[in-house]
């Protein structure tokens, strides 16, 4: 007999519930309230139990409440709730009355601590947890509805306490959740607490161990929840952005943002638009960042959300004074930031009020009121030794600027130093190149300051002295660390081995003249996958060394003379170490070097193929040595006097890192360094070295002057191991290059500049990845790479230079010979048999690659980098 309409009624509208439960927990909003909705509907069929359908009625109001205030405005969810606390008083069973509240009140304080109402929503959650607690207790067997609502405040809670940095509470309650998900096989609510673990470390400002966190919540997501990614992918970009990768953060972000917009979680697009508007500000596009800024406030400000909305606000002021500081400020925009500082501190945004109020001390500060600033600035309370780093380093500028507008340069200078000291504390624990490298950005703001004040008194040499100081300070820290050894993990493995396929099907379908935007777009989310996962690392990249002195440094040249460029605005200037003392020189226009640089590595560039045309490779030629001429005159030549005929080292500053030094007319002939700071260079050429022995000689496919190359250069090592084409396999050649002392592999390759990490060497199964070569247990010490572009880096602030070559030296390689241009077969073979010759006599990689280069310096565009 069938069930009458009532009963099926009843039971449908359960189902709805259940199905929408499971698509608001994948935040999927919309689909949800359309399922609870006809749920509704089907419980007004006559017939229904009044008591059964008041249970049922609140299951589904409870949750329509949620999701009613997540994509609409929170006091549309705040009234659905009082309609399921009139509901909840209809039901006669207090056993289901107060399960039913328990659930509401979760959802409840939910929506509250969403919109930065965290005190009342951990008041509510408080309730809830002691109430779970006692009915799990007075249970005589396992109550899984009530762990996993116990677990689902516990979380709750957890992320409402870091909301308002209080660390300890919030690990405590999510540990606890973790604990109890693995003890009752609830793997899903295990992975959202420790999304939530991440969240919680992270604002404790442990963004390796937050990443980590994130990474375990991430692969339990793929394969329990993808819906969840979403917000995951969110936290994932704050965490770049704390520590300088704005530009990997605003990439991540984009690809999320349409996704949350088709599901219309307003919470959430607004978060992301803040904090896409926040990595467009630490990348300087401040169009941006204005622009999402205020789309991410008009969206909170509608919710109801004020706390987020007075943050989306700071970012556009932010904005606002940075233009404000490159002139005169108005008094309007200092009183608009006193008056967001008060706003914040009302929220209880204790941070972000005392970012505010040093944004108005530094504004008072170049409106020429230091008296108003101090006042302004003692009001600023304590920092936190948790505070998010980039606040604190804004807080030493201001000191730093106050001090300077009151005339002490001296305590101008303490505070950089230590500002940039405390940055450096903060590096140290990083583990992952980019990471490391990211972090320079929020220093550089004070190094330049530092800088300008040095240079203010010219001429003298103790000035020079402090200069240079202040130069090593703050450019290229990523390579003043002895690197701990690591290698890949077997996950970061699978992701490499990922992107080295996906790289031969593209490199196919370009060659067959098949469409490549899709697997372009699919190689790009694998390398980003990857590089994700590197920045998880567990340990830190290695242990610091003191940045070095001119003293440790004129001790070490031995007849060497080393030249230091920096940019200042747009002045170009020169720190030459040489005959045991330190001077300083202004070049001239820091523009005009960098439009030479880049002139120059196009004219080298055009001139690569190893077949053009005669007429057309004079031209080339004689263009490119115009603008070598050019270079020279600006930045060696002025120094003649200084240098001499020794031999140099270099250390480039942005665009420099492009010039091939053999092709200037001071350097012909002239061995030459290039290093991405003095302190990286004496490291380098430190004695102590863990021993290495053997030659290594790679050959990759499709190189036709290169056939004979290998057997020919084998010629000069009798202790040389050869791999061909054939034997050149991506693990044949890592297992090889471990612990030689020189390894020379003759293949193509290719810079990638948008993730210097995947740029790469092309083998026969594959390529070979800076990733994996920067993480070699025991690198080569001298390494020979016979390919195009793989001296290029990508320059972050900071001079942080990162690339293929830069990866071998930041993981332990003495000395890379590489090319900062594109280079043909032809010279490429030449310019190694000479360069091998000339090692092979018993000459230095410096001495032997100047020989070789100024037999034909325009077509053998190669670099000596590191040691020399």
């Amino acid at each position: 007999m069938p069930a009458p309409k009532s009963a099926r009624a009843v039971a449908l509208a359960r189902q709805l519930r259940d199905s929408a439960l499971d698509a608001a927990t994948a935040d999927r909003h919309p689909v949800a309230i359309r399922q609870m909705r006809r749920g509704l509907e089907l419980l007004e069929t006559p017939g229904i139990d009044p008591q059964e359908r008041h249970e049922v009625r609140i299951r589904l109001l409870s949750l329509l409440a949620f999701c009613l205030g997540e994509t609409g405005n929170v006091e549309d969810g705040l009234l659905q709730f009082a309609a399921v606390d009139r509901e909840l008083g209809e039901l006669r069973d207090d056993g289901l009355r107060t399960r039913l509240a328990t659930t509401a009140n979760l959802n409840r304080s939910a929506l509250l601590c969403r919109v930065g109402r965290i005190d009342e929503g951990i008041a509510s959650l408080d309730v809830v947890v002691d109430l779970l607690d006692a009915v799990i207790q007075r249970a005589t067997s396992p109550d899984l509805d009530a762990v996993n609502l116990l677990a689902l405040a516990l979380s709750n809670r957890g992320n409402a306490h870091g909301e308002v940095h209080r660390h300890d509470k919030a690990v405590r309650d999510l540990d606890r959740v973790v604990a109890l998900a693995e003890a009752h096989d609830l793997p899903l609510r295990a992975a959202i607490a420790k999304h939530a673990l991440g969240n919680a470390v992270q604002r404790a400002g442990d963004i390796p161990v937050a990443l980590r966190h994130y990474h375990e919540a991430n692969r339990a997501f793929q394969e329990l929840e993808p819906g969840l990614l979403l917000r995951l992918r969110i936290d994932q970009a704050e965490a770049m952005i704390s520590v300088g990768l704005a530009d990997e953060a605003g990439r991540l972000l984009d690809e999320v943002l349409p996704d949350l917009r088709r599901q219309r979680i307003g919470q959430d697009v607004a978060e992301a638009e803040l904090l896409r508007a926040a990595a467009a500000l630490q990348d300087g596009d401040a169009a941006l960042a204005k622009r999402t800024a205020g789309a991410a406030q008009r969206k909170l400000a509608r919710r109801g959300s004020p706390a987020w909305a007075a943050v989306a606000g700071l970012i556009a002021l932010r904005v606002d004074a940075a233009r404000a500081l490159a002139g005169r400020p108005s008094a309007t925009v200092v009183a608009r930031a006193e008056e967001l500082s008060a706003e914040l501190a009302r929220l209880k945004l204790g941070d972000q009020a005392a970012f505010a109020l040093v944004l108005a001390a530094r504004l008072e500060i170049r409106r020429g009121d230091p008296d108003r600033a101090d006042a302004l600035l003692r009001s600023v309370p304590k920092s936190r030794r948790i505070a998010p780093i980039d606040h604190r380093m804004l807080l030493r500028l201001a000191r730093a600027e106050l001090a300077l507008a009151r005339g002490n340069q001296r305590v101008a200078l303490a505070q950089a130093k230590a500002g940039l000291a405390e940055l450096g504390r903060m590096r140290d624990g990083l583990g992952g190149l980019e990471l490391v490298s990211g972090t320079a950005v929020h220093g550089r703001e004070l190094g330049e300051l530092a800088v300008r004040l040095v240079l203010r008194g010219r001429g003298s040499a103790a000035n020079a002295k402090r200069l240079f100081t202040w130069l090593e300070r703050t450019r290229a820290q990523l390579y003043r660390y002895d690197p701990a050894e690591s290698t890949v993990d077997s996950e970061l493995g699978e992701r490499i081995t990922e992107v080295r396929r996906l790289s031969r099907v593209l490199l196919r379908a370009r060659l067959d003249g098949l469409p490549t935007a899709e697997l372009e777009s699919r190689l790009k989310a694998s390398q980003r996958a990857a590089s994700r996962l590197g920045w998880s690392a567990a340990s830190p990249w290695g242990t610091p060394r003191p940045v070095g002195t001119p003293d440790e440094v004129l001790a070490r040249l031995d007849g060497r003379a080393l030249v230091s460029f920096a940019v200042v605005d747009d002045d170009l200037i020169a720190v030459v170490l040489a005959d045991d003392r330190v001077r300083m020189v202004h070049l001239g226009s820091a523009t005009a070097a960098t439009e030479g640089a880049r002139r120059l590595h196009a004219d080298l560039n055009a001139l690569a193929p190893d077949h053009l045309a005669p007429p057309l490779v004079d031209v080339i030629a004689a263009s490119a040595r115009r603008e070598a001429d050019k270079l020279d005159r600006l930045l060696l030549r002025p120094l003649a006097p200084m240098i001499g005929d020794r031999e140099l080292v270099v250390v480039p500053t942005g665009a420099l890192y492009v010039v091939p030094w053999g092709v200037l007319p001071t350097c012909a002939n002239r061995p030459t360094t290039a290093v991405p700071s003095a302190t990286a260079w004496l490291s380098a050429t430190r004695a102590e070295r863990e021993p290495a022995g053997g030659v290594l000689l790679v050959r990759g496919p499709g190189l036709e002057a290169a056939e004979g190359e290998i057997d020919r250069l084998a010629g000069y090592h009798r202790d040389a191991t050869l791999l061909g084409v054939p034997e050149a396999r991506v693990a044949a050649v890592l297992d090889a290059l471990d612990g030689v002392e020189l390894a020379h592999i003759a293949a193509h390759g290719e810079h990638e500049p948008e993730n210097a990490l995947f740029s790469r060497l092309e083998l026969v199964d594959g390529a070979v990845f800076a990733h994996e070569v920067g993480r070699l247990r025991r690198p080569p010490h001298r390494v020979v790479l016979a390919a195009c572009e793989l001296a290029l880096n990508r320059v972050r602030p900071g001079d942080e230079p990162l690339g293929f070559a830069g990866a071998l030296l930041a993981g332990g390689a003495r000395t890379v010979i590489a090319a900062s241009s594109r280079v043909g077969d032809e010279p490429s073979a030449a310019a190694m048999a000479d360069f091998h010759s000339h090692l092979a006599g018993g000459a230095r990689p410096a001495v032997a690659l100047a020989d070789a280069v100024a037999a034909d310096p325009l077509r053998r565009p190669f670099v000596c980098l590191g040691a020399g």
